[in-house]
């Protein structure tokens, strides 16, 4: 069975000529000898240093906003494995790589297999076109990584370039607030939150955002 490893790397991110100071949560799911990388971010040599000489098979992206992508072709030289984004954050990606795409696409619907354990990919627009969570119902009693789409207390943001409140928000309701309640979410920035913890402010956060 798959553990969840984490770490917390500190760094920028700009859009839309601004520049913020962000913590970004990295997580490594794997067993002893494999593992993906979900969003290595800002420091690729503490996110290799953790994966502790395991096998990458895939660098797994929850979206293409620069503060998750930008180390992240440095963390591919130093384990030789596939960057993988959603085809609709091209764009933002193209922003960071000009030059150089990524290896391959992530698929609604798509299914990676490691240590024995199932990661869904599951699209949820609105932090930005081409936003994944990946959902692995067997891990830890069933486990959510939401990236930038839902946090502790709401949705991402949706205030910038790319990215859209009532589409975020039909994310939410119909893709993530589906699953159990018991769901651990574990989020692209700050603290994990559940599933259960979440759903009943779904109508305080659409008053917020009007």
């Amino acid at each position: 069975m798959a553990r969840i490893d984490h770490l917390v790397t500190s760094g920028t991110f700009s859009l839309d000529g601004g520049t913020w100071e962000v913590d970004n949560n990295v997580w490594i799911i794997g067993g002893a000898e494999h593992c993906v990388v979900i969003d290595p971010a800002h420091d690729a040599r503490a996110v290799w240093r953790k994966v502790n000489g395991r096998q990458v098979q895939a660098i797994l992206l929850t979206h293409g906003h620069d503060d998750h992508i930008r180390a992240v072709m440095d963390f591919r030289e130093l384990v030789d494995a596939p960057v993988l984004l959603h085809p609709e954050d091209r764009m933002l990606w193209d922003a960071v790589y000009p030059d150089q795409g990524p290896d391959g696409t992530l698929t609604d619907g798509e299914t990676f297999t490691i240590a024995g354990t199932d990661l869904h990919v599951i699209h949820t627009p609105g932090h930005s076109p081409g936003s994944v969570c990946f959902h692995a119902p067997d891990l830890d009693g069933g486990t959510l990584f939401s990236g930038d789409t839902l946090f502790q207390g709401g949705p991402g943001a949706t205030g910038r370039s790319y990215s859209d409140f009532d589409t975020i928000i039909d994310s939410i309701r119909t893709r993530l607030l589906t699953l159990p309640e018991h769901t651990v979410v574990h989020t692209g920035h700050g603290d994990d939150t559940r599933i259960g913890d979440e759903a009943p402010h779904l109508q305080e956060w659409i008053e917020r955002g009007q």
